[in-house]
């Protein structure tokens, strides 16, 4: 369970982050291969959707350890391996960005991310 409620932090803190990403903070340059300091309309709308994807990871992640049901257990369950090659996926994608500020910041961000959903999917 701690391993999950640390997941879901994270998460929230990276939606709030994309959130001013969306009503366009100048925070570019750590998110979408940091080519922009103010996010042009279209990575604006990614921003928007990645909070969506976050929403429904926790909710996956939540369910996964029971502390709430609101899919399936099979689904939770290849959910949650599929949630883990996705961050997976992030650690390499962010570890190759041009940005310096993302590759520096988000890689490592996304490898706990990567390490606590491996745990969960594990549970």
């Amino acid at each position: 369970m701690a391993s999950a409620i640390a997941f879901v932090v994270i998460l929230a803190l990276l939606a709030v982050f994309q959130l001013a990403l969306v009503f366009g903070a100048p925070l570019g340059r750590f998110a979408w291969g940091g080519q922009h300091r103010v996010l042009p309309a279209k990575l604006r709308v990614g921003s928007f959707v990645s909070i969506l994807v976050y929403a429904a990871i926790a909710l996956l992640a939540l369910d996964r350890v029971g502390a709430i049901d609101v899919v399936p257990d099979l689904v939770s369950t290849v959910g949650m391996w599929v949630v883990f090659g996705y961050f997976v996926l992030g650690i390499l994608m962010n570890a190759i960005s041009r940005s310096k500020p993302e590759r520096y910041t988000m890689t490592p961000v996304v490898t706990v991310l990567a390490v606590l959903s491996l745990l969960i999917a594990l549970s």
